[in-house]
């Protein structure tokens, strides 16, 4: 299922869970657990890619004497 959700309405959801995943009398029942799937995948989906490290080109830098 592919919800269609823009960045504000996902922001909102992972707060909402946050919320209700830290108040939770049973933080390890298996519904916390499912919430606390479906927050990481929010959170993955919402942030932005990571920028590969690229070390620098051979001509970048002079050379020390």
């Amino acid at each position: 299922m592919d919800l269609h959700l823009n960045n504000e309405q996902a922001d909102l959801l992972v707060v909402e869970l946050d919320r209700i995943i830290e108040n939770d009398r049973y933080p390890l029942a298996p519904r916390i657990r499912t919430l606390r799937e479906i927050r990481a995948l929010l959170r993955a989906a919402a942030a932005p890619p990571q920028r590969v490290y690229e070390p620098p080109t051979k001509g970048r830098y002079r050379r020390r004497r």
